[in-house]
């Protein structure tokens, strides 16, 4: 298992390397993320013996939202000045996300086709 870690890990910290080092505007996550996926495309193998130990991360996932708990909860007088603006960014930016990931679903559903077409 800690050598599964290791790999995760390891994969993220040269992500993070290669944007910092590059001056990249990708986070150095993303790129670890994609890094990650082709060694497991190259090798299948290794993506089998780590799967285990990614399901077991990903079973607890639910732990790593409790630090952004924390952070709302020690920020509660900002959320009383700003919480109105925070709350429409919020909203703006959901609405806007889900409006661009549909355009893009109906363009490649265009560029691609349909079978029965």
């Amino acid at each position: 298992m800690i050598v599964h870690l290791a790999v995760l890990l390891g994969f993220q910290l040269i992500g993070e390397t290669l944007s910092r080092g590059l001056g990249l505007i990708v986070p150095g996550p993303v790129i670890g993320m994609v890094l990650l996926l082709g060694f497991f495309i190259a090798f299948p193998r290794v993506a089998a013996m780590v799967q285990p130990t990614a399901l077991g991360l990903l079973s607890h996932l639910s732990l790593l939202f409790v630090p952004a708990g924390v952070g709302i909860v020690g920020h509660l007088d900002r959320l009383g000045e700003d919480g109105v603006a925070i709350l429409l960014a919020l909203a703006g930016s959901t609405a806007l996300a889900i409006a661009v990931g549909a355009l893009v679903f109906v363009g490649l559903a265009r560029l691609v086709g349909t079978p029965n077409e």
